[in-house]
């Protein structure tokens, strides 16, 4: 099953938020809906990014290279952050 890394950016504070799913869309009305609660104050949020990987090891090794400054710098060169 594939799987997806994400990043929402907050209407709110202009923050980001960082996460790993099965299903984009579905993830995104839940943040949107108010059901995750990391999320919940920072509500609305819009998808700015998003890679396919084909495991969920995969997808979750991705959200912790861009939790890093390593991550950080990349998202800065290509202009998503």
């Amino acid at each position: 099953m594939k799987h997806y890394f994400y990043i929402l950016k907050s209407d709110k504070d202009q923050r980001y938020y960082f996460g790993s799913t099965s299903n984009v869309s579905e993830r995104i009305k839940k943040h949107n809906a108010g059901g995750v609660p990391s999320t919940k104050h920072r509500r609305p949020l819009q998808l700015i990014y998003q890679e396919e990987l084909a495991t969920k090891a995969l997808a979750l090794k991705r959200e912790l290279f861009f939790k890093s400054i390593d991550g950080y710098r990349w998202l800065k060169e290509q202009k998503i952050t």
